[in-house]
């Protein structure tokens, strides 16, 4: 048996332990929470209370929750893109099995504990990050913060969001301010707090979904090649397809089936500073906004129109499709904040400089015209032509 090591995460006043059995596991959480969530590793000797979530290689226990979720009367969900059987008891507890995944979750204390048992280190690993961000979700969530679907850099705390649907351009505009000295705080979604008089910006880790064809106009395509030949690899949500077009050279984009949906490479946080040299930003406050789109065409410019943030900017509920709480981990929340804190936030964001803007095919000039409207380069954002 190995000896129990934990890890431990905070972001604001939130924090979660996750303790394991399986170095592998603590060692996983670290890496990937490191940078933003400032992960780090305490005695496991020291861990008493909650918020905890233990995740071990058991297969006993994984057998025992089986047989104890289909002999009672239990749901049939999805979640994390796989099956899961769920059942919850006359206490609240609250238990689920993932027969594709191999693992079984039990959580208890109204998402305050959380156990896994799970069947391989790996798809352990995954687990127990993902239920130890949504307790630091929950946690932020009763703080109120909420989640804002936008990418965002920082420089001199100064925080740029990039706002809009998918494919509207929120990680190109990202990439290409830390490509020109911002750090970049958030790929997909932020969260952002009223403090006082001023909006604050915390990120949301995780692996970033990046196009072959962006990969490749931003210059680091080979650079991720090269990698993966020397036997790194990338995040394991990264479809094998992707992972062969790389070692194949292939910079087409990659679709699903149906033709709807781009196969991405999925980027560990922590290698957007190990691979590709771009520093990341634990916070700062909202300094301005910008509405990109792309128009392959055009040339890099500031456009007319009247977008301004709305409820569909927020993340909620409704769009959590991939991670339900089906854990009970925020009973009774948004899973995107609540209405006050949306609007609160909404209205102080209205009142700073935000601009829309068509981004074309001639990245350098993208990279240019960005890196100037911000001011990334001399001045905090904000203070440059966005003002």
């Amino acid at each position: 048996m190995s000896t129990p090591t934990a890890t431990r995460l905070y972001a604001a006043d939130a924090n979660v332990t996750v303790l394991s059995n399986t170095p592998f596991v603590t060692d996983w959480v670290r890496r990937y929470f490191g940078s933003w969530w400032n992960a780090f590793e305490v005695p496991a000797s020291s861990v008493c209370a909650g918020p905890l979530v233990t995740a071990g290689i058991d297969d006993q226990m994984y057998a025992r929750l089986l047989t104890l979720v289909t002999n009672c009367p239990h749901g049939d969900v999805t979640y994390a893109e796989a099956r899961l059987l769920l059942a919850r008891d006359s206490t609240g507890t609250i238990t689920g099995v993932s027969p594709e995944q191999g693992l079984a979750y039990r959580s208890v204390q109204l998402g305050g504990l959380v156990t896994i048992a799970g069947r391989t280190p790996e798809a352990l690993a995954l687990a127990a990050a993902r239920i130890a961000r949504e307790m630091i979700r929950a946690a932020l969530l009763r703080d109120g913060w909420t989640l804002l679907h936008a990418s965002a850099v920082v420089s001199d705390d100064q925080v740029l969001l990039a706002v809009g649907s998918k494919g509207a351009g929120k990680t190109t505009t990202a990439l290409l301010l830390a490509s020109r000295g911002a750090q970049l705080l958030a790929n997909d979604r932020v969260f952002v707090k009223v403090v006082g008089s001023e909006v604050r910006a915390l990120p949301w880790p995780a692996a970033a979904a990046v196009g072959l064809g962006l990969l490749d106009a931003l210059g680091l395509y080979d650079v991720v090649r090269e990698r993966l030949q020397a036997g790194e690899r990338l995040h394991p949500t990264q479809h094998q397809d992707v992972t062969d077009a790389l070692l194949a050279s292939r910079r087409e984009p990659l679709w699903e089936p149906g033709g709807k949906r781009e196969r991405k490479v999925q980027v560990f946080p922590d290698q957007f500073s190990t691979w590709f040299g771009m520093e990341l930003a634990t916070g700062g406050r909202a300094a301005a906004l910008l509405f990109p789109r792309i128009d392959p065409s055009a040339l890099p410019a500031v456009v007319d129109g009247n977008r301004t943030l709305g409820e569909d900017d927020f993340i909620g509920s409704a769009t959590e499709d991939r991670y339900p709480d089906h854990f009970g981990l925020a009973p009774g929340i948004n899973g995107g904040g609540d209405d006050m804190a949306r609007a609160a936030v909404a209205d102080r964001l209205a009142a700073l400089p935000h601009h829309q803007v068509v981004l074309g095919h001639d990245v350098e000039a993208n990279a240019d015209f960005l890196a100037k409207l911000a001011g990334v380069q001399k001045h905090g954002i904000g203070t440059g032509n966005l003002a």
